[in-house]
């Protein structure tokens, strides 16, 4: 088979595709990785094609006035806001950003000849181009498909449809005609909308070779530690923007500075706890820490989420499903996106707790609920059972291979 990949986004997305890419290379198959320049890296150590065609697209531009409207709006509590942000997020996603996508993806895919199309979330061009190449697609774990509702953008794929000669649709699961992949069981899905259809094992194994530094393994276990990580994404789309490739938004998006700066006085003030932080190249100043807290760039999450009692995270669905892979409870600090749907969700399973007060008080406050109830604890162990009862990511060749033909 020939397997094209569309990635958009941060490097996340991408690593959440990298073990099902690898297995399809491992089976012989030829894969083909049509992705933004910042992330192609994600792919270049393994036996995958890499093309660069899409710019950094950013989903809202086409709809900046509404998205500001909403952000000025007193009227609106939280949840309400984020809905509202949300339903016109999707207007965009398949509007606009579909629109652009497909100039950049359907001449890859006529020249590739793909079989099959496995695309990211934020990609809605790709189900078009499936329907016009006449192969499946499917959407592969993305925070995006989870969040959007498909009978929000129905309409405006239907006029991308008309443009390219293709029948228009009245079922909004149109878009997953075939199902989509997830790496949680269905009792634990995050998609608000979507079916489960193909749910494979998520694996701790994303970065092949990747270790624990050594300091890390000689930090003191009578106390909890605690991990806290801001995520890829937020720094990202603070570096770059105002550049030529992505323009300024207009309304204000969390400042990872502010967030970190929070994140580290909170932990410090766990002095019974021993925390580790992530600070993704943020400047932080290291002489005023406590004893206690401990710095570091980046570290390998998967690795270290293994022996962690408390993982305070912004609520990326990487995050999320590695923390349900190694039975790890949250508390959750969501920045922006389908981070905050990511919370609540995460309530409701009982595996933690969302940061309703983004200060060092309520994050510290979070924090030791968490630790003290016993019963999340459990939780989380019965959620990493019933993911490592899911299938291994391997088995998803065969499955694909019979959904091909």
């Amino acid at each position: 088979m020939r397997i094209l990949f569309t990635t958009l986004g941060s490097p996340s997305h991408g690593r959440a595709q990298l073990p099902l890419a690898r297995a399809l290379a491992a089976a012989g198959h030829e894969v083909l990785a049509a992705t933004t320049p910042p992330i192609a890296s994600v792919f270049e150590h393994d036996d995958v094609r890499v093309t660069t065609p899409i710019d950094d697209v950013m989903p809202g531009t086409d709809v900046m006035p509404e998205l500001v409207e909403i952000a000025g709006r007193t009227d609106l509590d939280e949840r309400e806001r984020n809905d509202l942000t949300l339903r016109v997020m999707s207007r965009s996603v398949a509007g606009g950003m579909a629109r652009e996508l497909l100039g950049s993806l359907l001449p890859v895919a006529q020249d590739f000849r793909p079989d099959l199309i496995l695309r990211d979330g934020m990609d809605l061009s790709s189900v078009l181009i499936g329907e016009k190449l006449g192969i499946p697609q499917l959407p592969t774990p993305s925070g995006t498909s989870n969040s959007l509702d498909p009978a929000e953008y129905l309409p405006h794929l239907n006029v991308l449809r008309e443009e390219l000669g293709l029948p228009t649709q009245e079922d909004p699961l149109s878009v997953v005609p075939r199902g989509r992949i997830d790496y949680v069981p269905p009792e634990l899905s995050f998609s608000t909308y979507l079916p489960v259809s193909w749910s494979y094992r998520q694996t701790v194994n994303v970065d092949r070779g990747s270790v624990l530094p050594r300091w890390v393994a000689e930090l003191p276990t009578d106390r909890p530690l605690v991990f806290a990580a801001l995520g890829t994404a937020l720094p990202m789309f603070q570096e770059r923007q105002g550049s030529e490739e992505m323009p300024e938004m207009p309304f204000k998006m969390p400042d990872p500075n502010d967030s970190l700066r929070a994140i580290i006085e909170a932990v410090s003030r766990l002095d019974d706890c021993t925390a580790i932080v992530a600070t993704m190249g943020i400047p932080v100043d290291t002489d005023s820490l406590p004893s206690h807290v401990h710095v570091a760039e980046r570290l390998p999450q998967p690795l270290l989420l293994e022996a962690v009692d408390l993982f305070l995270t912004h609520g990326g669905f990487n995050s999320v499903r590695e923390a349900l892979r190694t039975a790890t409870p949250v508390a959750v600090l969501p920045q922006f996106g389908d981070q905050h749907k990511n919370a609540q969700r995460i309530q409701e399973l009982g595996l933690g707790r969302k940061v309703t007060e983004a200060t060092p008080d309520g994050i510290t406050g979070t924090c030791r609920e968490v630790l003290a109830d016993s019963a999340i604890g459990a939780r989380a162990r019965r959620a990493r059972l019933s993911m490592l009862a899911l299938p291994e990511i391997e088995s998803a060749v065969a499955d694909l291979e019979k959904l091909v033909g």
